[in-house]
C-alpha cells in the first residue's frame, strides 16, 4: 500500500482548488472527482497534486452555473471539445437570461405603474397591419402561412411533405386570440397555452419525424406585444430609423455563430443553413413581452425573405413603405427579384 507523503489531505486540497471539503466528498460520491487514495482504516481522502487542474476546472464550471451532469461531460472531453461545450452552454444561458430579463422588466413596470385610475386621460394605441404570402419563383407550392388581425400577427414556415398543413393548423390554432382581449398581466400564460394547442394540432396533421413548422407570432394587449418564437422565421422592430431583430434563430448556423465558429457572412452559404435544431413540435418556444411606442413598425417574416434580402435593404424598404400593405408587397417583390428560391411571407404592423 502506497504512502501519503506526496499527497494532499482533503483540507489542503480544498484550499488549493477553492472547493470545500463537503463539495469534494459529494464529487467523490458522484464519481466526478475521485480521491487518489482513501485510507482503509480511517476513510480519510487524499488527493494527488496532479488532480488540482481538474478540480479547478470543476470549481470554475460550478461558478459558471453548469449542472453537475454537464460538468462530468466536459471533464471527459479533450480541451478543444470541452471549450466547444462550454461556449454552447453559455449561449443557452444568455438566451434564457434574456427571456427572464424581459419578464422581470415587464413586472417592474407593471407593478410600478400601480392600478389604473378611472377617468384618467390615456392615449389609446392600436395596430394597422397587412400580411402577404407568396410561393416564390422556385418552389412548386407554398408551405408558409401568414396572418394579421386586430390583435394577432403570425408567420409559420412549414417543412416536409405535410409542411403546408402543419403551418396552416399552427396559425389557425392561435386565431382565437384575435377575438379575445389579452390582459397584460396574463398574456404570456395565455399565449403559452395557445401554443401548446398549436403544437398538438401540428402533431395531429403531420408526422413530426418528417414534418414541422416554425412559428413567430405577436399578440397585442393594447400597450404591449407578447412574442412567441420558435424556428428561424423572424420578428423585427423598426424604431427611430433603426432596425432591430427581436428574435433569435433556432438553427444550426445560428448556434455556430453564437459559439464563435461561424461569422454571419459565412452563415449565408453554409450547407446546413436551413437546418433547425428546434421547431414547434421539437422544443420549447421563446416567450417574452415587448414594450411598444407610437410610430413603431414591426415585421414578421419567413426565411424566404431574410435568406436573400440583407437586413440593411429590409430596413430601407420598411422605412420607405408608406403603409403596411405597401411595405409587405415591396418586401415580397424584393425577395422574388433576388431569385425567390423559397416561399416568402411577411406581416407588417404599425403602432398608431
Amino acid at each position: 500500500m502506497g504512502g501519503t507523503g506526496d499527497m494532499l489531505t482533503i483540507g489542503a486540497f480544498a484550499r488549493a482548488c477553492r472547493l470545500s471539503p463537503k463539495a469534494l466528498r459529494l464529487y467523490d460520491e458522484l464519481a466526478l472527482l475521485r480521491p487518489a487514495r482513501v485510507d482503509p482504516d480511517s476513510g480519510y481522502r487524499y488527493y494527488a497534486v496532479a488532480q488540482l487542474e481538474r478540480a479547478r476546472l470543476v470549481a470554475w464550471l460550478r461558478r459558471l452555473g453548469m449542472p453537475l451532469a454537464g460538468i462530468r461531460e466536459v471533464c471527459a472531453l479533450e480541451p478543444a471539445a470541452a471549450a466547444h461545450e462550454i461556449r454552447a452552454f453559455w449561449a443557452r444561458v444568455e438566451a434564457e437570461t434574456a427571456v427572464r430579463r424581459d419578464l422581470a422588466g415587464f413586472l417592474v413596470d407593471h407593478l410600478a405603474a400601480g392600478p389604473a385610475v378611472p377617468g384618467k386621460d390615456t392615449t389609446m394605441l392600436e395596430l394597422r397591419y397587412a400580411a402577404h404570402s407568396d410561393r416564390g419563383r422556385v418552389r412548386p407550392s407554398n408551405q408558409d402561412t401568414a396572418y394579421a388581425g386586430t390583435r394577432l400577427l403570425a408567420v409559420a414556415d412549414g417543412f416536409g411533405p405535410a409542411g403546408a398543413p402543419a403551418s396552416g393548423v399552427a396559425v389557425e390554432a392561435l386565431r382565437f386570440l384575435d377575438t379575445e382581449e389579452a390582459p397584460a398581466g396574463h398574456v404570456l400564460n395565455l399565449l403559452e397555452e395557445a401554443v401548446r394547442g398549436a403544437t398538438d394540432a401540428v402533431r395531429d396533421v403531420a408526422d413530426p419525424g418528417e414534418n414541422g413548422t416554425t412559428l413567430t407570432a405577436l399578440l397585442w394587449t393594447g400597450s404591449q406585444l407578447a412574442l412567441v418564437h420558435i424556428g428561424d422565421s423572424r420578428a423585427y422592430l423598426l424604431r427611430d430609423g433603426g432596425l432591430f431583430r427581436i428574435t433569435h434563430d433556432h438553427s444550426v448556423v445560428q448556434s455556430l455563430i453564437d459559439e464563435g465558429r461561424l461569422t454571419p457572412e459565412e452563415a449565408g452559404s453554409h450547407p446546413q443553413r436551413t437546418m433547425l435544431f428546434k421547431a414547434l413540435t421539437t422544443g420549447a418556444p421563446d416567450l417574452k413581452l415587448h414594450d411598444t411606442r407610437r410610430g413603431d413598425r414591426y415585421l414578421l417574416c419567413s426565411d424566404g425573405l431574410t435568406a436573400v434580402v440583407p437586413e440593411h435593404r429590409i430596413r430601407e424598404l420598411l422605412t420607405a413603405g408608406p403603409d403596411p400593405d405597401e411595405a409587405v408587397r415591396t418586401l415580397v417583390d424584393a425577395a422574388n427579384e433576388a431569385g425567390g428560391p423559397d416561399n416568402i411571407s411577411c406581416v407588417v404592423a404599425d403602432v398608431v
